[in-house]
């Protein structure tokens, strides 16, 4: 594939394109016949962040699935779409085809897994929903520190701002978003800049940020979601995150004081990448925990 790193050219090669309405999402599914674990990535990034994470928890002998949201990474990149995260969560449903289900989440992916334990709630889901671990994000909007970009982006300017967007933008934001102990390496910047841009997601970057529009218009949902879902909720948050910081992690301990939480002091907004065995120490502690299902009889 044209245009990728070598690294991200060989997580390609490990992966197919799976068909979601008529559109092409690259999806990787590994493990064994154990319980599903679906990972749901960030923005601006793919399913790649979750490399690092994956071995721990395909040797358990679970099923594991991760895949690039549509407009994301490998996947196709319409610019005739709204890329809601009602959509996103679509795309979640028909690839976990009704199978049990257990969700491991960052960033932009902790709203689409808000938004399936609203649609839980409603009784509309189509899959049993095991548990669901959140790592940083601005789930809480109201509560985060959105860069400068970020809110040009999802502003009235966003389409000129995206215009102006190069790969040196690309490098300071995502340097800005690691911690001081666990910095951006240049390979990984590497490695991110041909995921965004293959296919010209760089172009599309400011339709790709509709979903902090929606985490202001949704809010009620998707906080009432965090709030009322009765299911296994845990929290993994890095506390050297600069945009979804501390103002964030305890609002949604507010909202669920029920959650059970890991901090990690010296890891920024990218946790899973930065100390990839740390998070999957967590992670597999939590797919292969006791499924207790909290639902009223």
């Amino acid at each position: 594939m044209s245009g990728l790193t070598k690294r991200v050219a060989a997580w390609a090669a490990s992966g197919n394109y799976e068909t979601v309405n008529e559109r092409q999402i690259f999806v990787h599914r590994g493990g064994g016949d154990g319980p599903l674990v679906v990972l749901l990535h960030g923005y601006p990034s793919s399913s790649y962040d979750w490399r690092g994470i994956l071995p721990a928890l395909e040797a358990t002998g679970l099923s594991v699935l991760t895949f690039d949201f549509l407009g994301f990474g490998l996947s196709d990149k319409p610019t005739d779409v709204v890329y809601s995260l009602q959509t996103q969560a679509d795309v979640a449903e028909e690839l976990i085809a009704g199978r049990p289900a257990l969700l491991i989440a960052h960033d932009l992916g902790d709203s689409v897994a808000t938004e399936l334990m609203a649609r839980d709630i409603d009784g509309a889901l189509t899959f049993t929903l095991n548990g669901v671990m959140m790592t940083n994000s601005s789930v809480i909007i109201g509560e985060a520190n959105l860069t400068a970009a970020q809110k040009l982006l999802r502003g009235r300017l966003g389409p000129l701002v995206a215009r102006l967007v190069s790969e040196k933008v690309i490098r300071k934001q995502l340097a800005g978003a690691f911690s001081s102990t666990h910095p951006l390496t240049e390979q990984e910047g590497d490695d991110q800049w041909s995921l965004l841009a293959f296919h010209g997601g760089d172009k599309i970057i400011d339709r790709l940020s509709y979903f902090n529009r929606e985490r202001v218009q949704l809010a009620d949902r998707w906080e009432g979601a965090i709030r009322d879902w009765p299911g296994r909720l845990a929290v993994g948050w890095g506390g050297q995150d600069r945009i979804s910081g501390q103002p964030v992690l305890d609002a949604i301990l507010k909202l669920n004081p029920r959650a059970d939480v890991t901090r990690w002091p010296d890891l920024g907004h990218f946790p899973q990448i930065e100390d990839p065995a740390t998070v999957s120490s967590l992670a597999v502690a939590f797919a292969t925990g006791p499924v207790i299902d909290t639902r009223p009889v």
